[in-house]
């Protein structure tokens, strides 16, 4: 097993996919490939690699229920999330590669915006985007942005612990979900009774938790949350959405009020095939983007977007647009992750048009 983990990182691969009765592969820069030269896994075979790396309490979790999470590491070289399932042909695992030194916010070319959302003092600050899209990435990094220059207490629920933040400025308590806390929302209760400055909350996957993540914020807590959702107009329908109808105009109004920023980003394959780079869309909460959350006129965001770079606000199709000008990436990989395909299509024509007269 140390060996398949070992591979992962030489080889600078994302993730590592194993199944019953297949050889286990590869994911590099968004491709899945198998391993050469590696036989197909047996079950007797799959259950001892699996068993080796995860702590007893999680293998037996997994054996009761037939899926589980936990995070193992390789020496001081690199951490991993694995998922352990059961699928029609018997045992399966994923392990998701988290490096062991965090990169920070400039190595991760973020806009300036998102050091500024990192340095506020309260509000909810929401990073969203599909599985595997450098969620967790982007946060470590804001989250070292704030040890690295602020005292503060932070406190970080996680389902398992990922990115370990060592010791600079800042107090740094890192909960697992189900190891040390039931639930993020009952870690968040805890959190919010425990002096602290911020809170990180892996996953906003329920009303509860959303519920208690809106309070702390207006508590004057600066909450870190994620979501899977693509867009910052997606991200507040999610949320507002999580509740009854009776409820939703008041969750509306928190929002208007305690939403400080939305970082929806996701990853496309560099041009050259080397590696991905993140495209970025970004709402800061400005008098505008706060009344049309409060008055419920969701689409308008998109609107408040495109009228607010004073404020680092950009759209994703802008950033899109930015990364195929640079040449960072292909025009048809930028147009398979644009909100509105036929505009880009054509921006990017003109993009192709002008560079073509310059050279």
């Amino acid at each position: 097993m140390e060996r398949y983990l070992r591979i992962v990182v030489e080889r600078e691969a994302s993730d590592l996919h194993m199944l019953e009765g297949q050889p286990p592969k590869l994911r590099l820069h968004g491709h899945v490939e198998p391993i050469p030269g590696e036989p197909a896994l047996t079950r007797e075979g799959m259950a001892k690699l699996m068993q080796a790396v995860c702590p007893a309490p999680r293998w037996e979790r997994y054996l009761e229920k037939g899926d589980v999470d936990f995070a193992c590491a390789l020496g001081e070289d690199a951490r991993f999330r694995g998922n352990f399932f059961r699928h029609a042909h018997g045992h399966g695992a994923v392990f998701r590669l988290i490096p062991a030194r965090i990169r920070t916010l400039e190595e991760l070319a973020t806009p300036p915006v998102v050091t500024r959302l990192a340095e506020l003092r309260m509000g909810l600050v929401l990073v969203t985007g599909p599985t595997g899209s450098g969620k967790s990435t982007t946060l470590a990094a804001m989250l070292d942005h704030i040890n690295t220059r602020s005292a503060y207490k932070v406190v970080t629920l996680e389902d398992p612990i990922e990115f370990v933040h060592p010791l600079k400025r800042s107090i740094f308590q890192q909960r697992e979900v189900g190891e040390h806390t039931r639930s993020f929302a009952a870690g968040l209760r805890a959190a919010a009774r425990e002096d602290v400055n911020v809170v990180l909350v892996g996953e906003m996957r329920d009303l509860e938790t959303i519920s208690l993540a809106l309070s702390a914020a207006e508590m004057g807590i600066l909450v870190f949350g994620t979501l899977h959702t693509n867009s910052a107009a997606k991200t507040i329908d999610r949320i507002v959405n999580a509740f009854p109808a009776d409820q939703q105009g008041q969750v509306l109004s928190m929002l208007s009020t305690s939403l400080r920023g939305v970082i929806s980003q996701q990853l496309l394959r560099r041009a050259d095939g080397k590696g991905r780079v993140a495209v970025r869309e970004v709402l800061v909460t400005n008098a505008a983007a706060s009344a049309a959350i409060r008055e419920g006129q969701i689409a308008k965001l998109n609107q408040v977007i495109q009228s607010g770079k004073r404020d680092g606000m950009q759209g994703l199709d802008e950033a899109l647009l930015d990364l195929v000008r640079s040449g960072a990436v292909t025009a048809d990989e930028a147009l398979a992750k644009a909100a509105d395909k036929a505009q880009f299509q054509r921006a990017a024509a003109k993009v192709a048009e002008e560079q073509a007269k310059a050279s």
